[in-house]
């Protein structure tokens, strides 16, 4: 799944996307290579999904 159809399937379901981690985030899905923001994530302890959890979450799969 791509970024934007992420994003596009979180909003559809009322959520908000953000462009970074903080400590208002409360899920960062990372996908392959997923650099920095991961790393700041887990800083914050806070709820990394794989692509597989975020469709279960969302109930795409």
């Amino acid at each position: 799944m791509s970024r934007t159809d992420a994003g596009s399937a979180v909003e559809s379901l009322g959520g908000r996307v953000g462009s970074s981690v903080t400590k208002a985030t409360d899920y960062v899905v990372a996908g392959e290579d997923p650099g920095s923001k991961l790393e700041k994530a887990k800083k914050l302890k806070k709820t990394v999904l794989d692509e597989d959890a975020f469709l279960d979450l969302i109930g795409r799969r």
